[in-house]
């Protein structure tokens, strides 16, 4: 289904406004999922939904927008900014560009939220009538472009310096220019410019920003960054040390830092998925004493009637999740190569979307080719995982980065051991918290990222072992079901949303009196 503009819910003041980026509802699974799954879970309040996408191309809505959604809206990070003869009145144009390039720089050198304040009041000052054609399309733009590259890479290609620009400050000017949707309190899922919205959104209403992150936002875009051959590396540093000079990689990881400080420091609750992520988002600015904790939930009764797969049926092994670099199906793909010389009828499926890069999959058709294991790799694209586990005898993840998977607690529900790599809080999930008294047992292997060999390895420990693997599995299931439980984690943001709620009420008041 293709939602058009003019059938897109209007506008209203919702309880909760989710902000979200290249997600929910156009995406399928992973984080869209658990969004579907609270506003679902919470039908006695409104939600409105600003969904951040790349461009303006048509997208498929993934998801039926239950009925407490009362608004949707897009918000496109690049396009086609036009033009404008945009002239200051008052001020004269080379004052209001010293004014932005100085606040812009001072926000990529962390200046936090107050640069952000600063820079929010500066764009959308009325009496400056800064357009989004007049900040990235007017000789305004071009002052400002000239005076940061001298400022911050003089000794780089300017032309490089000019497109990494167009990219990362479209997408942030795209999001203070946007239309701000009234709610009560604003929730985000991610720092990046999801997380620049919400602080927005607190700066101009006064409203409560929360955040909840999955994964930590800023380290996946750390491993996007320096893994992306499209980012020119313009700097020879050699072998010194105390060379000061940035590259476009610097840059880019700068800005992305500094938006989760500028988030953190807006919200009043930072919420997290597992304990190990709160020392990332310590070490990016975040303050302590606004740090939470609410783990992901699953609905136990949907896989309490799932029979395990047979000892004697064909061996299944399965990664489930999207076809995209982040989970490197590519190292899952070695694995079951180098599983397949020792387990005889392997069957290695990918269960999951494989639309989302086109490239990669490719890649990885080509890979299952030339490893000759295309009578054993099998890619499904989107399906329905409960029709599935009943077949699956060791569900594997290979990913990158992960923050606390589903498809583990999803496979535990249902008994089946898992292969991870130690990512996120799959440790955590399959080796039990600290504080878990009785200890409950392993439910299943962690092993290194990138490391077929090893992820191989762990697979046939279970997979040749009946009674480890189902010793596994017992575990992880009595694991998810004392921890992980849909309800419980519903009933933590329920009472979250009434706690800020009530702060929104109260500053509503003020502003009144």
């Amino acid at each position: 289904m293709r939602l058009g503009p003019k059938q897109r819910p209007k506008p209203a003041e919702a309880d909760i406004c989710l902000i979200v980026e290249g997600c929910y509802p156009y995406v399928a699974g992973g984080v869209s999922s658990w969004i579907d799954w609270l506003i679902r879970g919470n039908p006695g309040l409104t939600f409105s939904v600003v969904a951040i996408v790349a461009g303006s191309e048509p997208r498929e809505v993934r998801y039926r927008l239950p009925d407490n959604v009362v608004g949707l809206q897009e918000l496109q990070l690049h396009g086609d900014f036009g033009s404008t003869d945009w002239r200051e009145h008052g001020d004269t144009a080379s004052d209001v560009g010293n004014a932005l390039s100085e606040t812009l720089i001072e926000l990529v050198k962390s200046g936090g939220l107050p640069a952000f304040q600063d820079l929010v009041r500066l764009v959308n000052d009325p009496a400056r009538g800064l357009s989004l054609p007049s900040l990235m399309a007017s000789r305004l733009s071009w002052q400002v472009t000239c005076q940061m590259y001298e400022r911050l890479m003089p000794h780089a290609s300017f032309l490089h310096f000019f497109w990494a620009w167009r990219a990362l400050f479209g997408g942030l000017f795209a999001v203070l220019k946007a239309p701000l949707p009234p709610a009560r309190i604003y929730h985000t899922i991610s720092t990046g410019y999801a997380g620049l919205l919400a602080a927005r959104a607190a700066i101009e209403t006064g409203r409560p920003a929360l955040i909840t992150e999955h994964g930590i936002y800023t380290n996946e875009r750390r491993i996007e960054i320096l893994m992306a051959e499209w980012i020119c590396d313009t700097v020879d540093k050699g072998i010194s040390l105390h060379d000061e000079r940035v590259d476009l990689r610097d840059i880019w990881m700068q800005i992305f830092d500094a938006h989760a400080l500028i988030c953190y420091q807006a919200c009043r609750r930072i919420i997290t998925l597992y304990e190990d992520n709160q020392r990332l988002q310590r070490a990016l600015g975040a303050p302590p004493e606004r740090l939470a904790v609410i783990a992901n939930g699953i609905d136990l009764a949907k896989f309490s009637g799932i029979a395990r797969a047979e000892c004697d049926a064909t061996p299944t092994i399965a990664l489930i999740g999207r076809v995209v670099p982040i989970k490197d199906v590519k190292s899952y793909i070695e694995a079951a190569s180098i599983l397949a010389r020792d387990v005889t009828n392997l069957r290695a499926l990918v269960l999951g979307p494989t639309d989302e890069d086109q490239g990669y999959y490719e890649e990885c058709l080509t890979l299952v080719a030339e490893l000759g294991m295309s009578e054993i790799v099998q890619f499904t694209g989107p399906v329905r995982i409960v029709d599935y586990l009943a077949e699956i005898h060791v569900v594997v993840l290979t990913s990158l980065s992960e923050a606390q998977p589903l498809v583990i607690l999803e496979a535990g529900a249902a008994g089946i051991p898992c292969v991870a790599t130690d990512v996120g809080s799959c440790r955590e999930i399959l080796e039990g918290r600290s504080s878990e008294v009785p200890r409950l047992g392993p439910g299943g292997v962690v092993t290194p990222l990138v490391d077929p060999g090893a992820t191989a390895a762990a697979i046939a420990g279970l997979l040749l072992d009946p009674e480890r693997r189902h010793a596994a599995g017992e575990a992880l299931r009595a694991r998810v079901r004392r921890y992980y439980a849909s309800e419980d984690a519903l009933a933590a943001y329920r009472d979250t949303y009434a706690e800020f709620l009530d702060a929104a009420g109260a500053d509503a008041k003020l502003v009144e009196a």
